[in-house]
């Protein structure tokens, strides 16, 4: 019976008729298409496609920020709403005389980024808990798929994969923080390595690599097309074995801070219990990722269901700058077919491998391995402006994803080799992608800016530390295939060392909320009403209808 109800539901999510004889002309144009070279834009046409086409230069979708570190700059309205919000503490009513656990490092995030950081730590003596939203491992890190970027190959250096960065980045990322990202990439392989990561390697013991859009080298490494479930399997496993308090499902929902300024701890909510969990310590580190889940002009994400940009509003609110908030990353190849998945990620991977853009009429309209806004723009002018997008029986519309080509131009099996997630990903619907294209759009994938930080990941807040997605500068307005993965690792480690060395000179304050008071008082002068608080927490899917208005946590301290 199961089955026969499983076979009747992927019938129901079959390619349409109308999709199908668009699959046929893609299939025709196949052989020209194979034997067809695809210029890269010029930088003029360029930046014209951007300006028309990217999400980003669309009027309405960005504001000015009315308070704090960063007041009259430009930031995402969706982020807006989250750092300009009220706490979900109230400084007057909290009690914070009960203080439940003192540590060294106190890591807030439990992905890529907030596990190097936590190991870092640990390795230079420090006493170190990490505190997690959802369970230990729920993260972008884990769904990332195509590979870490790293030079190491004796065609390649640190210098030429700089310049790949800057150049993807618009020239906008900050020189040091992308010197430090390229200058430790050898040494984060060595060390993923040396804990047991399996890469992907020819039978000579030798990495294989490959080139992502914007690069000019072969430096992607990789495990099949799931290397961020590899990274944190291997470093979750790593943190679980070291003397290292893991506390799941208690997200940050406030940091404190001592009558100098000084980032002095955190109030954690446990989620099982509604009970606050007062944390001081020496030094903090926010990795708590980005913000998919805020779903930037409705866009669908590729992001876990915590990517709600919880670390941006604790920093602002304790006094962060940030940086490039007015940035968001979509990427080209989102899932628009099955609906049920729209948004998920289809690993640039593929387009690495050989897989080809082809719009209704199986046209290619672009150079597969631009940068992704690039690639993105391109996907939304060929639906938008040239309707040549090919429409599903949900009413979306997207583009063909040729991955048949892969198979055809590297031979029978590659496919299923190199991405067998993204064949199982599909063939959970009935769709088999080794002899059928996919229907791709953009989906936001990745928060570009964040809170500035410098080379060792500080603040400007003493005692405060931000890594991975959650910091801002190192990709500038747009960042390369695999640069991610390797950004949390080495920003992570970095911070994670820094902190707990000078963790051996520091003492902490008080803990106190003034800075929620100021932040609230700087709030209310601006006119914006208590209605909007953050951190968020949690996504909200419910209807209109079913929402009601009450608060998520009915706990003591909170309004």
């Amino acid at each position: 019976m199961a089955q026969a109800q499983l076979k009747q539901w992927r019938t129901v999510i079959t390619y349409s008729d109308e999709m199908r004889r668009s699959i046929e002309k893609v299939t025709a144009t196949r052989p020209l298409r194979v034997k067809q070279s695809f210029p890269k834009l010029k930088p003029e046409e360029k930046k014209e496609l951007l300006a028309k086409y990217h999400p980003d230069y669309k009027p309405g979708t960005a504001r000015k920020l009315v308070v704090g570190a960063n007041k009259g700059e430009m930031i995402v309205n969706e982020l807006c709403n989250v750092v300009e919000a009220y706490s979900r503490m109230n400084p007057e009513k909290a009690d914070l005389t009960e203080i439940r656990i003192h540590t060294d490092v106190l890591v807030i995030g439990g992905g890529g980024a907030g596990a190097a950081a936590a190991l870092a730590a640990r390795q230079e003596d420090a006493s170190v808990v990490l505190c997690t939203k959802l369970r230990f491992g729920d993260s972008n890190t884990m769904m990332a798929q195509g590979g870490i970027q790293a030079a190491d190959k004796a065609n390649d250096s640190p210098a030429t994969h700089y310049l790949d960065i800057m150049g993807g980045g618009g020239y906008t990322n900050i020189p040091s923080l992308v010197q430090a990202l390229v200058l430790d990439a050898p040494s984060v392989i060595e060390w993923l390595e040396e804990l047991g990561m399996m890469f992907d390697k020819e039978t000579d013991g030798t990495f294989v690599t490959m080139h992502g859009g914007g690069t000019s080298r072969r430096r992607m490494h990789a495990a099949r097309d799931y290397t961020g479930a590899e990274i944190m399997r291997t470093l979750r496993d790593e943190v679980l074995n070291r003397d290292i308090q893991v506390i799941e499902f208690s997200p940050a929902v406030e940091l404190l801070t001592d009558v100098e300024g000084s980032c002095v701890g955190a109030v954690l909510l446990n989620m099982e219990t509604n009970e606050f969990i007062v944390v001081q310590t020496k030094k903090t580190i926010i990795a708590t990722g980005g913000c998919g889940r805020l779903h930037p002009q409705e866009f669908p994400t590729t992001n876990h269901y915590g990517a709600t940009a919880d670390g941006l509003a604790l920093a602002y609110r304790v006094g962060c700058k940030l940086a490039f908030v007015d940035t968001i990353q979509y990427h080209p190849t989102g899932v628009a077919f099955p609906e049920l998945i729209s948004g998920q990620l289809i690993t640039e991977k593929m387009r690495s491998l050989g897989a080809q853009l082809v719009n209704v009429d199986g046209e290619r309209f672009v150079n597969e391995l631009e940068t992704r806004d690039a690639v993105a723009s391109a996907i939304i002018k060929e639906c938008k402006e040239r309707k040549k997008g090919v429409e599903t029986p949900g009413g979306l519309v997207g583009v063909w994803l040729d991955t048949p080509l892969i198979d055809i131009l590297k031979g029978t099996g590659r496919t299923l080799r190199l991405a067998p997630a993204m064949v199982r990903q599909f063939k959970r619907f009935g769709i088999g992608i080794i002899n059928d294209p996919v229907l791709v759009y953009p989906s936001q994938h990745y928060q570009n800016g964040g809170v500035l930080i410098d080379e060792s990941g500080r603040t400007n807040v003493p005692n405060l530390y931000v890594a991975g997605e959650a910091a801002g500068g190192i990709h500038g307005r747009n960042r390369l295939m695999g640069n991610s993965l390797l950004d949390i690792l080495v920003f992570g480690r970095r911070a994670g060392k820094d902190a707990a060395q000078k963790s051996r000179a520091a003492s902490g304050g008080k803990p106190t909320l003034n800075h929620v008071a100021r932040f609230h008082k700087e709030l209310k002068k601006a006119g914006i009403t208590p209605d909007r608080r953050s951190p968020v927490l949690l996504p909200d899917y419910r209807s209109e209808e079913a929402k009601i208005e009450v608060e998520a946590f009915a706990v003591k301290g909170w309004e």
